[in-house]
């Protein structure tokens, strides 16, 4: 699942986000989302995040749970 919708996501769900550095590379990082940073309900290229860890991107994937 895409995390281009606000209402999919919210604290404690895993994902992969791109953090600004490595927007470049397309290189993704796993974690657990602390905060929802971005307003709208809508991002065309993800809601931006804050994990736990304090990382801070815009969610490229949900990991679903299985």
């Amino acid at each position: 699942m895409s995390g281009q919708n606000r209402n999919d996501i919210y604290p404690g769900l895993e994902v992969e986000i791109i953090l600004k550095k490595d927007q470049r590379t397309g290189k993704r990082t796993r974690g657990i989302v602390k905060d929802l940073l971005t307003s709208s309900s809508f991002h065309s290229r993800g809601i931006k995040v804050r994990l736990e860890d304090g990382q801070i991107g815009r969610v490229t994937e949900i990991i679903e749970e299985e």
